[in-house]
């Protein structure tokens, strides 16, 4: 039996990509689509949307985000995201997150903080998944600088505001063990 942590450790942020998935395509989407759904949400509010890009559009997104930054960023860095099979770009819908503050107004400072917590939880989890299908990724963050293009690329909603892109793709190159931490710095255990 697969322990939870042994996924986990081999969730890694890989940085060498390319477009040779280890498994299907669809196994890809159908893993995507699945813990879209089994994510929790407080309050059941399903705030997350997701938007897979792959093929063309692949190229295009990257060559786009470094337009985005006037050449701000490295060339190579965008080109290493670009190199990946494809990319996930993770919303949450504030339309969804809005009608809840209304209908709840006790709860209304909680809901964004709810939200951003349930997109970490499909992070990790789709993360993870991919680690366990054999698929690298990393996570990424260019917004808000390229919140327009995005927008206009995939004629983003309305209320769908931009968190995060992961790059994902068959393992170029696998990364060096993490080192061992000392956790007892950061968990404490009260009795």
């Amino acid at each position: 039996m697969t322990r939870l942590t042994d996924v986990l450790k081999r969730r890694r942020s890989i940085y060498a990509l390319n477009r040779q998935l280890p498994v299907s395509e669809d196994e890809v989407l159908d893993l995507i689509k699945e813990a879209t759904e089994l994510v929790p949400d407080a309050f059941n509010m399903k705030s997350q949307r997701v938007i897979v890009v792959l093929g063309d559009k692949q190229d295009t997104l990257w060559d786009g985000i470094y337009d985005a930054f006037g050449g701000k960023v490295a060339r190579a860095k965008i080109d290493s995201f670009k190199a990946a099979y494809g990319t996930i770009l993770y919303f949450i819908d504030d339309n969804t997150v809005k009608a809840l503050q209304t209908k709840f107004p006790r709860y209304a400072d909680n809901f964004p903080v709810w939200a951003q917590q349930a997109n970490g939880m499909l992070q990790i989890n789709i993360w993870a998944g991919l680690a366990e299908l054999g698929v690298g990724a990393n996570i990424q963050h260019y917004n808000p600088v390229i919140d327009p293009l995005v927008k206009d690329m995939f004629q983003v909603p309305d209320g769908y505001r931009l968190i995060a892109q992961m790059p994902f793709g068959g393992v170029e190159s696998e990364r060096e063990p993490k080192e061992k931490e000392d956790i007892s710095a950061r968990v404490t255990v009260a009795r």
